[in-house]
């Protein structure tokens, strides 16, 4: 018997939650890649997934080339910056008075960017099936309708899923 497996990477990694679920809903997944920037996340990823290849890196920095390609990108870039829970309204909505320079902080601007990073490693692994995990709000980026045509360029479909976990 052939056993057949789904080879996933987990971009963006925390401490393993997504993965954590992928495991759990079913035992032919493999968890194969997890990639963070803070090494406390990876540590705790290790720890529920030891057989997984583990690096701590700013994954906008890196070379996708770097890692083996599996069938599967999970990606959960950060979402700090898009969400309304952070305190600060959407840019976009309020319009500047005439004589304002706009005020950006670039921190916030590569924490969006983080987004890009998904369509950058997917146009070099190909992967089968790509799931991108963020805040509803990322819908209200102002990059949001390129990001997607990025995908669509590289053949992927899009669904969005909305889900609330408050209830």
């Amino acid at each position: 018997a052939v056993s057949s497996f789904l080879s996933v990477t987990d971009l963006f990694c925390g401490a393993g939650g997504s993965s954590l679920g992928m495991h759990h809903a079913s035992d032919d997944v493999e968890i194969v890649l997890a990639l963070n920037h803070w090494d406390l996340a990876v540590e705790s990823h290790n720890a529920n997934f030891p057989n997984t290849a583990h690096e701590v890196v700013d994954v906008s920095a890196t070379d996708p080339r770097r890692y083996r390609s599996t069938n599967v990108l999970w990606a959960s870039p950060e979402c700090t910056n898009h969400t309304l829970a952070k305190g600060k309204a959407r840019k976009h909505q309020a319009q500047p008075g005439l004589f304002d320079k706009p005020i950006i902080d670039p921190a916030e601007e590569r924490s969006r960017a983080t987004m890009f990073d998904v369509p950058r490693f997917a146009e070099y692994h190909d992967y089968d099936v790509v799931i991108v995990e963020n805040v509803v709000d990322v819908r209200f980026w102002r990059m949001y309708d390129a990001w997607v045509q990025a995908m669509h360029l590289l053949g992927y479909d899009d669904k969005e899923v909305y889900f609330n976990s408050m209830f």
